[in-house]
């Protein structure tokens, strides 16, 4: 039986929503192996002089735990 462990993180990026998620995605792989998914929970912009000029993600990414 697989136990699978949630973590929630936030990541942000200039280029767009995508590209925030997937900062999220390189930056978890950096400690945690068997990356299975990634929720989107909320999305949003920050916004400057009435221009977008970020785009931030918090992301709830799941793994597998006790798999080499």
């Amino acid at each position: 039986m697989a136990i699978v462990k949630v973590i929630e993180v936030i990541a942000s990026s200039e280029t767009g929503i995508e590209d925030a998620i997937q900062q999220a995605v390189t930056e978890v792989s950096k400690t945690v192996r068997n990356i299975d998914s990634v929720y989107v929970k909320d999305i949003k912009v920050h916004v400057k002089d009435a221009r977008v000029v970020s785009y931030g993600v918090i992301c709830k990414v799941s793994f597998r735990v006790g798999e080499a």
